[in-house]
């Protein structure tokens, strides 16, 4: 979003595995040539903040000779505290004249000394009044978007563009769906964050990150039986795998499905009290969390909205000389951010 620049690596850097993404795109479509992914290492990214540099550039090195890509540009996420999508109201005007007059806007609703931010902003066509118009304000903290960068060129890469996570998922959504009418809601459950956007008639009206994820559920198997965090993993691992899974592991996901579910029905509930809409006409659901037993249908029971599984490669192909169809099975759910980052080009607005 603050960067721009043509045939990218889309570079997720996520919560617990970074992941990197070539894509053809062209006259007939887009294609993934390669993907690949490494664990994110351990305590080198907090809330989206990059703690340790180095650890996340060896892992970024590792995972592109992996793929053996010769690009060297790329498109990457940020996400956290230090990101904030604000929709505001302004009086209405020219389009040149925006511009300037959205830091003065930007002063009343981002909490950040404005010098020290990379902002931007994108119009929303056809919302507003007869005497105003509708804005949604990006705004990051610099000294945020500069660690990606160097971490990114301490990998060997070049940084073109740094996208917000909630803009790629969107992005990717709308490749592949194209502009839907109506209120729809898009969730991508990760390790740790999960990403939560509204689109109203195709447009990103509304997002936030929610500090809720797969790992919740990992911390409360450990401290509800006493077993290391490994374990923990595997048993919840295990819950997706055929065969019986131990009572007690059920009992803490069914009450963890309870508590994530809470957080995330708070961010449909916060939408609707502040939009004009009444009702979410359905959400859609992406990332590795998802596929935690009984959670998407608590959210959908708690929201009294319907869902379809988020298909990041309904109209994007894959290189089957590479690839196999249960490789990209596996990889499903991982793709969304990946491929919204790769479809990303120089004129984008």
């Amino acid at each position: 979003m603050f960067f721009r620049s043509n045939k990218i690596l889309g570079l997720d850097i996520g919560s617990s595995s970074i992941k990197v993404l070539e894509l053809e795109v062209g006259k007939k479509g887009a294609t993934i040539n390669s993907f690949g992914l490494v664990k994110t290492p351990d305590g080198c990214l907090q809330g989206g903040e990059i703690i340790q540099r180095e650890p996340i550039s060896a892992a970024i090195q590792q995972v592109v000779k992996e793929i053996k890509t010769k690009r060297k540009n790329v498109a990457t996420n940020i996400w956290g505290s230090a990101v904030i999508v604000k929709r505001i109201s302004m009086p209405k005007m020219e389009t040149h004249l925006v511009a300037e007059q959205i830091k003065w806007e930007a002063e009343q609703y981002i909490p950040f000394d404005i010098n020290e931010i990379s902002l931007e902003y994108h119009i929303l066509e056809g919302f507003g009044e007869e005497e105003t118009m509708e804005v949604l304000l990006v705004a990051a903290k610099r000294e945020f978007v500069v660690s990606y960068m160097g971490v990114i060129e301490a990998s060997g890469l070049k940084s073109s563009i740094i996208d917000v996570s909630n803009f790629a998922l969107a992005n990717c959504f709308e490749f592949n769906y194209g502009r839907l009418g109506g209120v729809h809601v898009l969730l991508n459950i990760g390790a740790r964050v999960t990403n939560f956007v509204v689109l109203e008639n195709g447009e990103v009206t509304f997002c936030r990150d929610i500090p809720v994820g797969g790992d919740n559920f990992t911390n409360d198997i450990h401290k509800e039986l006493g077993v290391s965090l490994e374990e923990a993993e595997a048993l919840k691992m295990g819950l997706a795998q055929p065969g019986e899974t131990p009572e007690e592991v059920q009992n803490v996901v069914t009450s963890t499905n309870d508590l994530v579910s809470d957080e995330i029905q708070n961010s449909f509930d916060f939408y609707l009290a502040t939009s004009t809409h009444a009702a979410v006409d359905q959400f859609y659901v992406t990332g590795g969390g998802m596929n935690l037993p009984g959670l998407v249908d608590k959210i959908s029971e708690k929201s009294g909205v319907s869902y379809q599984v988020m298909n990041p490669l309904l109209k994007v192909n894959y290189n089957k000389k590479k690839m196999t169809a249960e490789y990209v099975e596996k990889i499903r759910s991982y793709l969304s951010i990946g491929i919204g980052l790769g479809l990303r080009k120089a004129d984008d607005a």
